[in-house]
């Protein structure tokens, strides 16, 4: 199983996370942008250190929304929002090949990943912008319009799960508006993780839903994130990046 985190989603003199500590525990690293997080240094930082420490990039598009984190959802023209899609993922390149590494893949971020799930438009956009650049591999919801799109476009989708994050019966994100979109136990956040290895998420509800995951996510911004990454990878046994 891939593990991959948030990362890069400081800005300026304000940081979030420790890119640092969890860079030495995930497979697959979300780098932001500069849209919703992230600026020309602290980007090639992390870069550097996704390097050294033999970490696979990812760009983490987004709105172009710092003051909302990203999480609104923006009615945005589609060429425009490709136009930006293809900008964001071209900025973080030129950062990790500056570290002698590249992009590899692709996924949103926020508000624009929850809108992606059934957005048709939205979710053509950032498949056309992505293949604008690269035909990468595009992360996404499973049965999310995002991954429909990519796989008509040529794209490798790649079905992802969230280890700290609460779902709806339906299998979507509960919204981050509502007190429980968020795991907050590690317990909970590794039985996350072990009950995915036999294809189950179970929803806040109690609902048991039937998914497969090829990459797990565990936010970097959330209380104890590196605790929660430490205790999944050793939940997991080992992580590996999806092929």
């Amino acid at each position: 199983m891939d593990l991959n985190s948030d990362l890069g989603e400081g800005f300026g003199i304000w940081k979030l996370g420790d890119d640092t500590a969890l860079l030495g525990l995930i497979s697959s690293a979300n780098v932001a942008c500069g849209f919703h997080a992230g600026d020309p240094s602290t980007m090639r930082k992390v870069c550097e250190e996704a390097a050294r420490n033999g970490v696979r990039i990812g760009a983490q598009v987004s709105y172009r929304d710092l003051a909302g984190f990203g999480r609104r959802f923006i009615d945005a023209d589609p060429l425009e929002l490709a136009d930006e899609v293809l900008y964001q993922i071209g900025a973080l390149d030129a950062c990790a090949r500056a570290a002698g590494t590249e992009v590899v893949y692709v996924k949103p971020h926020g508000a624009l990943y929850n809108a992606t799930v059934h957005h048709e438009k939205q979710a053509e956009a950032v498949v056309n912008g992505t293949k604008a650049f690269k035909d990468l591999p595009i992360l996404g919801l499973p049965g999310s319009q995002l991954l429909a799109k990519a796989a008509e476009a040529g794209l490798r989708p790649v079905q992802e799960a969230f280890a700290d994050r609460g779902y709806t019966p339906e299998g979507t994100l509960v919204p981050r508006s509502r007190p429980d979109a968020l795991l907050s136990s590690t317990d909970e956040v590794v039985e996350r993780a072990k009950r995915l290895l036999d294809g189950e998420i179970v929803a806040v509800d109690g609902t048991v839903i039937k998914t497969r995951a090829e990459s797990l996510c565990v936010h970097g911004d959330t209380p104890g994130a590196v605790e929660h990454a430490r205790a999944v990878r050793e939940a997991l046994g080992s992580v590996t990046p999806f092929a």
